[in-house]
This record gives C-alpha cells, sequence and structure tokens, in this order.
C-alpha cells in the first residue's frame, strides 16, 4: 500500500508541474504573437510612409527651375580715331589695335554660342511632360485598374524614348493615391490602381498634347 501511494503522489505532483509548464507556454505564445502583430503594423506603416516619401521628393525635384544661364558681357567696339594720320594711311599704332580688337572678340563669341545651345536644349526638354503627368493620363484612359507592372509597360511602348522603370512607377501611383489623385485596390496579393475621376489639370492636358505633336 506504502508504494502504491508513493507512486500515485509522484504521479499528482508531475501532471500538477505539467501543467502549469503548458499554461506559462500558452501565455509566452499569446505575448509574442501580439508583440509580432504590432511590428507587423509598424513596418506596413513605414512602408508606406517611405513610398509616400518618395514620390514626394520625385514631385520637388521635377518642380525646381534650372539655374539661370549667365550671360557673356560683350565688350563694345573701339572707337574709330576721328583724324587719320597724313597721306590717308592708318598708322602702325592704329593696326595693331584693331588686330588685338579682333583678336579679343572672336573668344567671347564662341562663348555666347555655347552658352545659347544649352538653353534651347532645357527649353526643349521643359516642354515634355513629366512622369507623374504621364502615369496619370495614361492610368485615366484606361477602363479598368491597371497594376504598376501593366502602366509601365503601356508607357515603355507609348514613349520608349523614357525607359520607365515599374519600381519608379510604383512609387509615382503611391504617391498619386497619396494625393487622392488615384485609387488603390488589393487583389489576393496584387496591388491595382485606378484613376480618381477628378479633373485633368489644364497643364497636364497640354504637355500631353505637345508630346501627341512631337511624334
Amino acid at each position: 500500500m506504502s508504494e502504491t501511494s508513493t507512486t500515485t503522489e509522484v504521479a499528482s505532483q508531475y501532471a500538477a508541474q505539467v501543467a502549469g509548464d503548458l499554461e506559462r507556454n500558452a501565455k509566452e505564445q499569446e505575448r509574442i504573437g501580439a508583440d509580432i502583430a504590432t511590428l507587423q503594423e509598424k513596418l506596413t506603416a513605414l512602408q508606406h510612409d517611405h513610398n509616400v516619401l518618395v514620390n514626394i521628393q520625385q514631385a520637388l525635384a521635377s518642380t525646381v527651375p534650372a539655374p539661370a544661364t549667365e550671360s557673356t558681357t560683350v565688350p563694345s567696339p573701339r572707337k574709330k580715331t576721328a583724324v587719320e594720320p597724313t597721306g590717308g594711311r592708318r598708322s602702325q599704332a592704329d593696326k595693331t589695335t584693331a588686330s588685338r580688337g579682333r583678336t579679343a572678340k572672336e573668344p567671347v563669341a564662341k562663348k555666347a554660342r555655347a552658352a545659347k545651345a544649352p538653353a534651347k536644349a532645357k527649353a526643349a526638354k521643359s516642354d515634355a511632360p513629366t512622369l507623374v503627368e504621364l502615369v496619370r493620363l495614361h492610368l485615366a484612359a484606361q477602363s479598368e485598374p491597371r497594376s504598376a507592372a501593366e502602366v509601365s509597360a503601356g508607357l515603355n511602348q507609348a514613349h520608349p524614348e523614357r525607359a520607365v522603370q515599374t519600381t519608379v512607377v510604383r512609387n509615382t501611383l503611391e504617391g498619386l493615391v497619396a494625393k487622392q489623385r488615384a485609387q488603390r485596390t488589393k487583389q489576393g496579393s496584387s496591388v491595382y490602381y485606378t484613376a480618381t475621376g477628378g479633373p485633368e489639370p489644364v497643364a497636364a492636358s497640354e504637355a500631353a498634347a505637345q508630346a501627341e505633336k512631337s511624334k
């Protein structure tokens, strides 16, 4: 009888210890699961803020005006001497002065012509629509939601000279969503974008018309 009683007592102690361990394990799992859910929410918020900040940075970079080209001051030509030397011939000193004047004017004229070329190139580039305008116009022309990859493919087909990357297009679309100029929907693990029904900016419409005329 004593051995049976001792065995039962030991079994009861082990059962109580195991029950306590199970309870502590379940509470620890619940605590860690809650921490993981909180961290996942923070990570999602940080990723969204990152995308918005990247788009704002691109928008600010596109609106910074180009630095003004420094104008080159061309010296005024030397005045001719009113009194000519005897015999109607110019003296050797006058010939030397005129030669130096022509030599000084040639580099200045070359610099002025070289300065005009970048200014014309910048003016032609400023007429082209920005990536934000192209993405917005392309999305507004679609009858169904489009993913970032589909929008990137459409822009590369319409504007092969831009070489648009899908990552840049996705950041631009997230910027439009942040400005409430586009809507984002999820279908499973895929994200699709749709243009909102707001009026198109006048500047974007004119830029798109100019781009169509230049084709």
